[in-house]
């Protein structure tokens, strides 16, 4: 028998206050089309939310977008609950509106990539096939 390939699962969410998903459904969207398992949170899910639903549902990856500006809160503390519910394996990616200079401090804190706006969907699609196989 041919073993069949385990498909990538990937948590899309909207943590915060923020109410502007158009880009997460976009990327979600995407993800989808490239065979991949998604699920999407909905707005204005906190960390604990969004942690909770990851272990859930069993992801690979967690796609944040964040525009608020409330970035270097909430996605640092998807990481650190992340770790502490001993999932830290749960690769995490952030996007949205983050200034450059946040970018180092994002990646330092355990986001292991950051999209800003206008990112190609192929280079989003690429950096979560990539995670979901364990690279």
């Amino acid at each position: 028998m041919i073993p069949i390939a385990k498909k990538i699962r990937v948590l899309i969410a909207k943590p915060g206050l923020d109410g502007h998903d158009r880009g997460a459904k976009v990327v979600a969207r995407a993800l989808r089309d490239a065979g991949m398992e998604v699920i999407y949170t909905g707005l204005r899910q906190t960390p604990e939310d969004i942690v909770e639903a990851a272990i859930q549902e069993d992801v690979d990856a967690i796609g944040l977008s964040c525009l608020s500006g409330a970035h270097m809160t909430l996605f640092p503390e998807v990481v650190k609950l992340l770790k502490k519910r001993k999932s830290g394996d749960i690769l995490v990616a952030g996007g949205g509106i983050i200034p450059e200079e946040d970018v180092p401090k994002l990646k330092k804190a355990g986001i292991k990539v950051v999209f800003g706006p206008g990112t190609p969907l192929r280079d989003i699609v690429a950096f979560f096939e990539t995670a979901g196989k364990g690279a």
